[in-house]
């Protein structure tokens, strides 16, 4: 990165990067948790389950949305210098920098069962949910502004991985073409590339 440019990831991306293994960890972990009867039985879990995965979506889905706009709103222009990140590395690097935390909360989903069953594997999946629902509110933003929002590497890798935690000063902006990733984080088709 010469001449003072810095490595910059898609926002969306790294919002995302957690909502398919969440998702999938937690559809496993409810399955797994249907087949045990649990203390409070299977109907009570697989309710307390449904309500828990609706709360768990919406709270994830709408948390720290003001950070995210006043972010959003002082987003500077990225400098000619400045790297952009590819999509899956972004991802690959999320992922690689939480697994033991997915594999714990994996393992507690399942653990619940034994309590309630379906609940945190419901739970899980919730948060998966929740983290495609911001991604997507970011899109819409990206797409209203036609801008995508970019985030410093070193911000991200100083405070466990956040897009909108302490360390994030600030966002900058490229345009809507720029980068191998589509407004919200999913990645580019390849007719919208052409």
């Amino acid at each position: 990165m010469a001449r003072g440019g810095q490595g910059l990831a898609r926002v969306a991306v790294v919002v995302r990067a957690g909502a398919a293994p969440m998702w999938w960890l937690g559809v496993f972990a409810a399955g797994i948790g249907v087949l045990v009867p649990g203390v409070t039985g299977r109907r009570i879990g697989v309710m307390a389950g449904a309500v828990l995965f609706i709360v768990t979506a919406a709270v994830v889905a709408y948390r720290r949305r003001r950070r995210y706009g006043a972010l959003m709103r002082g987003a500077a222009r990225a400098g000619k210098h400045d790297v952009l990140q590819d999509r899956a590395v972004t991802v690959r690097n999320w992922r690689r920098g939480h697994r033991w935390w997915l594999v714990l909360a994996f393992a507690a989903a399942l653990g619940s069962a034994f309590a309630v069953p379906t609940a945190g594997g419901m739970l899980l999946a919730g948060a998966g949910v929740g983290l495609w629902l911001k991604s997507a509110w970011i899109g819409r933003r990206e797409r209203a502004e036609d801008a995508l929002l970019w985030v410093r590497v070193d911000w991200l890798t100083a405070r466990g991985g956040r897009p909108a935690g302490k360390a994030v000063k600030a966002y900058r902006g490229t345009g809507i073409a720029a980068g191998d990733a589509a407004p919200g984080g999913a990645r580019r088709r390849a007719d919208a590339m052409a």
